[in-house]
């Protein structure tokens, strides 16, 4: 034993220790610990809390798998390689231009010749080296590698409309290092005050009456390791601090929401690459900072031409020459035509098929058609719907030559292309869509001045007049077809204009009479005016002016009566007059002795006029769908008759006259009140039962003898 003598126990000792340890140690001593684990989580959480937010994490998985895949993608690789040798070939031929300038500035001919030889001398210098045989473009990216490229390209888009609305990444990055500096300095001030509080002998007060003592000193037997633990604590904190300020500084000291390709683009020549911002451009920076060869290879999938030129070789994989041969098919112009719909762009594979007369190209979206489409050699027809073309200018100086005929379909007048106007062979001009502007309601369409060669014109729109652009052509225009859609065509001045017209279509015009403008055409020959509301035709004794009209078509209006004066139009061919609601038709019709063609059909008519005889060259005649009960007997001289529509009257009874209808080939009958047909039929030679259209208990009547004559057999 040694020591001073206190006469105290072990309790009071354990109870001593405990009092002090509560009441005496600084709570830093104590809690020192905890501190460490509780900021450690903190700073855990903020590090990582982008990474679990639904928010932001997922868009930070969905970017680096993108990215991994574009990098990896065969088709970046490719990309690059090919602009790097469109480059080279350019520097290539920029070089020799300014050498052979240097020799001979003023000969282009030798400039040719001299790089002939350059060629030649290098063949001749290496005689067993051949020429590098062009690879294709199939060879190089298989089908499969290029519908994957296709469905990155397609991710990339998507990405980029998400995750460039907004700004949420960059904002929670700045807010959690904010967080992360904001603790680093509240944690190295308290820390550096308070260590020095962690003591390894506390003096502590008792209460006296409890042991006798009222001062104790007792040993913290961990302070010394605290007080180790927090210095090292405070180093550890600071480096990580001085990381945050300097990511803090990273983040404010250059835009971070905007993100330019400007180097990319002269790196690698594709110059349509577009600079990013908000969360999308802030993941970029962030890749950076690991490799900026991701960015650069990225940014290849954000190029419109990089994601064409693919379209295009996908497009090559999928429509080959074969395949494409087997959709020619003959159109209604009787031209070797082939359709293509709903396509990407234009196949290179297209401009091998050099005997197509017609393309047709519908519902294809921003396609350019290239110089190839000189290959083309047999083309004559182009058909555009719905379908805004461009053309390069080597494309546009073979067509403003070849091309004869030009059909398009469009919305509005800002659709209409403006090569258009500049293609001088053009002979056919068919237009359908709006050429009116919402702002002045009237039609707009360019001067059509260097036309020269246009000798068809349609349109097809809701005018209000005549464009004054149709007087441009008035030297050559032959036939003008409007097809108004139901709109009221009201101003026809510039009719007068158009001295050669030979054929004028008014259709769904709801004019009420012929315009006046008509009657100056001094060269028409057809006149049609379907779909109008056309009651009365009185003024069409003034279409005797019209000495060459061999052609007047006033069908699907509503006209009651048919003037006399019709007899005044001596030159008559063709006189269409169905689908009104006339009941009778004037004897002095029939004087227009040159009728070939007549159709009264859709009408109201109960008998026909006797002087019908008088068309002795009459080839087609329709009388169907009327109240006709009886037929002259003089509709059976117009030995010419050829066809012959009488169906759906009701007609009791077919006269044995018909045997003079020698060259009769088409009989309609069907629809009467006939019980058999006279055996006299059989007399005419030309007529066969599938020319006739009656019902089968008719053709029953016949002697066999006359049905087997008649058979097609």
């Amino acid at each position: 034993m040694f020591g001073r003598k206190n006469n105290l126990d072990i309790h009071q000792y354990i109870f001593v220790n405990h009092y002090c340890y509560e009441r005496a140690v600084h709570w830093y001593g104590k809690y020192f610990p905890y501190l460490v684990v509780i900021h450690t989580i903190i700073f855990m959480v903020a590090s990582s809390f982008w990474f679990k937010f639904p928010g932001t994490s997922s868009k930070i998985e969905l970017f680096v798998a993108i990215l991994g895949k574009c990098f990896d993608s065969p088709w970046t690789t490719r990309a690059i390689s090919e602009v790097s040798e469109e480059r080279g070939e350019e520097k290539m031929v920029i070089w020799r231009r300014n050498t052979m300038s240097k020799f001979a500035p003023e000969s282009p001919v030798a400039e040719e010749e001299t790089i002939g030889l350059i060629r030649s001398s290098s063949v001749k210098s290496n005689p067993e080296k051949k020429a590098p045989e062009p690879q294709s473009t199939d060879s190089v990216l298989d089908k499969k590698e290029g519908e994957q490229a296709k469905a990155l390209f397609e991710k990339v888009k998507k990405f980029r409309t998400h995750v460039e609305e907004a700004d949420l990444l960059y904002l929670m990055y700045v807010l959690q290092t904010s967080l992360k500096v904001f603790k680093f300095l509240l944690i190295t001030s308290y820390s550096v005050a308070l260590v020095p509080n962690i003591e390894i002998v506390v003096r502590c007060s008792v209460p006296e009456e409890l042991t006798g003592y009222d001062i104790f000193c007792c040993n913290h037997v961990k302070a010394h390791l605290f007080s180790k633990l927090a210095y090292c604590y405070i180093c550890f904190v600071g480096v990580y601090g001085l990381l945050c300020i300097y990511t803090l500084y990273w983040l404010f000291h250059r835009p971070l929401k905007e993100y330019s390709f400007e180097s990319v683009r002269l790196e690698t020549g594709i110059n349509d690459i577009p600079d990013v911002k908000n969360d999308f451009a802030f993941l970029l920076h962030l890749s950076d900072q690991y490799d900026a060869l991701y960015s650069k290879r990225f940014a290849v999938f954000l190029s419109e031409v990089s994601e064409s030129r693919l379209r295009q070789i996908n497009l090559n994989h999928e429509w080959t020459a074969k395949k494409l041969r087997q959709r020619l098919s003959r159109n209604a112009s009787d031209r070797l035509e082939l359709h293509l719909f709903m396509l990407p762009g234009l196949p290179d594979t297209l401009f091998e098929i050099s005997e197509v007369e017609s393309l047709r190209l519908e519902l294809l979206n921003d396609v350019t058609i290239p110089a190839a489409i000189s290959q083309l050699t047999s083309l004559q027809e182009l058909c555009l719907i719905h379908c805004p073309a461009k053309l390069q200018l080597a494309a546009l100086s073979n067509l403003r030559e070849r091309l004869k005929v030009l059909r398009l379909i469009f919305e509005g007048p800002e659709q209409v292309p403006l090569w258009m106007y500049t293609l001088e062979g053009l002979e056919e001009l068919h237009l359908t869509g709006s050429l009116t502007h919402e702002l002045s309601r009237s039609a707009s369409l360019d001067t059509l001045r260097d036309l020269k060669s246009l000798q068809v014109l349609t349109l097809r729109s809701r005018l209000s007049k005549i464009p004054p652009a149709v007087a441009d052509v008035g030297g050559q225009l032959q036939r003008l077809c409007i097809y108004n859609e139901g709109a009221k065509l009201q101003a026809f001045s510039s009719l007068k204009k158009l001295a050669n017209l030979t054929a004028l279509e008014l259709v769904g015009c709801e004019l009420e009479r012929i315009p006046s403008a008509v009657f100056s055409l001094s060269n028409l020959q057809e006149l049609d005016m379907k779909e109008n509301k056309l009651t009365s035709v009185e003024e069409i004794l003034s279409l005797q002016h019209c000495r060459r009209l061999v052609t007047l078509r006033l069908w699907h209006n509503a006209l009651l009566y048919v003037p006399e004066h019709i007899s005044k139009l001596r030159s008559l061919e063709t006189l269409d007059l169905s689908w009104n609601k006339i009941r009778s038709l004037p004897a002095r019709l029939f004087f227009c002795t040159k009728l070939r063609h007549l159709d009264v059909s859709h009408n109201a008519l109960v008998s026909l006029p006797p002087e019908v005889g008088i068309l002795q060259s009459l080839q087609y005649f329709s009388a169907a769908f009327n109240s006709l009960d009886s037929l002259p007997e003089e509709l059976f001289s117009c030995k010419r008759l050829r066809t012959l529509l009488l169906g759906s009257n009701c007609l009791a009874a077919l006269s044995p006259r018909v045997a003079n209808l020698a060259q009769l080939v088409r009989l309609e009958l069907k629809g009467n009140r006939l019980e058999s047909l006279p055996a006299e039929i059989g007399e005419c030679r030309l007529l066969r039962l599938s020319g006739m259209v009656v019902e089968e208990h008719l053709l029953d009547s016949l002697p066999s003898d006359i049905r087997k004559c008649m058979s097609d057999t």
